[in-house]
């Protein structure tokens, strides 16, 4: 028996599935297999109940399971004391990130990160989909919103004001929106999501004594499940699209999209970085939670500067 068999035998009890446990671990269902076998063998007890469609813990893997966690989380805390010691950061990063912000900002800034850090290696899952930590063997994601489920730890990035834009080369041809009101007769470019199409938006604005919201559905000129697409749409000149700032801020900063309608605001977002476990807050994961704050600060901050976004967005 190995550490790494009792590292496979807790996940299998976590999946209640060697394969899905394999497929975690990224090795082979035959070795995960092997894994469990050798520690039943040398421990001369069955883990594991297995019938042709269901596999579950037996009465002596019931009491042994919780003793084998814990000692394997004092092994990883050990481990994780001694690299704080020596200052190593080191080991895979399994990340996934939404297309748009991975592709034009999020990966170049952990490349950057790697080089820093020659002995972490990365592996990126790209894209717009709900994230499943288990079934894509993921430690952490960087997603827009805080976690939709209580038994994940996240930590905040920074707050996300969303804008609408348009290219100037849209605009000269089909005029600039000023009101709410005015997007029913321009080209809407949508983001679309498991086959729901995000085809609303809401507006507010202050106005003396109250504030007016407005929900105005344009047409849906173009829509994709990529939000990379429907900004590369935009910035092509094919329609108006509300974009988060982090996605958009290259864009504006260069002139390549205008910001419209300043004074109508559109529901503000939040970056986090998440995780399924505890476990999977390395020193490497807090590292990089406070590259992506850094980062994502000078970003908004330049855009504060250019007076695309209001101060506030730094606060809080």
């Amino acid at each position: 028996m190995q550490l790494d068999d009792l590292r496979v035998v807790v996940k299998v009890a976590e999946f209640h599935s060697i394969t899905a446990a394999a497929v975690h671990l990224d090795m082979q269902m035959a070795t995960a297999s092997a894994a469990v076998k050798r520690v039943e063998a040398s421990l001369g007890v069955e883990l594991f109940v297995r019938t042709t469609r269901h596999l579950r813990l037996s009465n002596a893997g019931e009491r042994y399971l919780p003793q084998c966690r814990a000692a394997l989380a004092m092994l990883e805390e050990a481990r994780q004391t001694i690299h704080n010691d020596l200052d190593i950061i080191s080991g895979e990063i399994r990340l996934a990130v939404s297309s748009d912000l991975g592709r034009n900002m999020a990966i170049p800034w952990v490349d950057a990160f790697m080089m820093q850090h020659p002995k972490v290696t990365l592996r990126v899952h790209i894209s717009d989909s709900n994230v499943d930590f288990y079934r894509d063997a993921l430690d952490v994601a960087l997603r827009y919103g805080p976690p939709a489920d209580s038994n994940l730890y996240g930590f905040k990035i920074c707050n996300v004001p969303r804008l609408l834009v348009a290219s100037p080369r849209y605009l000269e041809l089909q005029g600039t929106p000023e009101h709410p009101k005015d997007l029913l007769n321009h080209q809407g470019l949508f983001y679309q999501l498991q086959n729901i199409l995000n085809d609303t938006w809401h507006f507010s604005c202050k106005e003396p004594g109250s504030e007016r919201s407005y929900k105005i559905k344009p047409k849906a000129y173009c829509a994709a499940n990529d939000g990379d697409l429907v900004r590369r749409w935009c910035v092509a000149g094919k329609g108006v699209a509300i974009k988060s700032s982090l996605d958009i801020a290259n864009d504006l900063l260069t002139g390549r999209v205008v910001s419209l309608m300043p004074h109508y605001k559109v529901p503000q977002g939040e970056l986090w970085l998440i995780s399924p476990s505890r476990q999977s807050i390395t020193p490497t994961v807090r590292l990089l939670r406070d590259m992506f704050r850094e980062r994502t600060k000078a970003l908004l901050t330049q855009l504060v500067e250019q007076g695309f976004l209001e101060k506030s967005v730094l606060e809080g």
